[in-house]
């Protein structure tokens, strides 16, 4: 026969420590998991593509905005317009300058601003980066205005890709409702 043992108070002790220990280990597990997500979430970049018309100010403005809570990294911007892709680098990443080549109009513009988009650039959390606008004139903003209209019009896509600190990618374009993930 078999010879039953008994539980001594050491024995139950020893056990359920060894079982509250491995408990505390699954909640730690779950807890860490649930911080890494919540520091995934938290810096998570959201970019929109802006067009802005004002005419009572004669500005027309062309901008990103990004609602995120990080930064957004710029990784390419890839112009696609009548069967040609062209990688915005090639222009010095300055999108008036590949505008001014489609529409030689452009280039009378007077009261303008524009700035570059180039790899590596970060646009900070909550911010608007301005990529180009005409203000304080009503012949640049309506010279503007037509110039990217039409433009668009004739099958103008553009497409900005990005990431966040955490190499996270993503993608806007001037055709979508926001961004899709890489």
């Amino acid at each position: 026969m078999a010879k039953l043992t008994s539980w001594s108070s050491d024995k139950i002790v020893g056990v359920s420590a060894m079982g509250i220990s491995f408990i505390t280990l699954l909640i730690f597990l779950y807890q860490t998991n649930l911080m890494r997500k919540q520091n995934h979430l938290s810096i998570l970049p959201y970019v929109a593509i802006s067009i802005s018309d004002d005419p009572a100010n004669a500005t027309y403005r062309l901008s990103l905005m990004n609602h995120g809570v990080g930064p957004a990294i710029i990784d390419q911007v890839v112009i696609k317009y009548k069967g040609e892709v062209i990688d915005l680098a090639q222009y010095d990443h300055v999108t008036l300058r590949f505008l001014q080549e489609r529409r030689r109009s452009l280039d009378s513009l007077k009261s303008f601003s524009y700035a570059t988009l180039e790899k590596g650039m970060a646009i900070p959390a909550n911010t608007t980066y301005t990529i180009l606008e005409a203000k304080q004139s009503a012949k640049d903003y309506a010279l503007l205005k037509e110039a990217l209209e039409s433009i668009i019009a004739e099958g103008l896509y553009f497409e900005i890709y990005y990431s966040s600190i955490q190499q996270e990618h993503w993608r806007i374009s001037n055709a979508s409702q926001g961004p899709e993930k890489l």
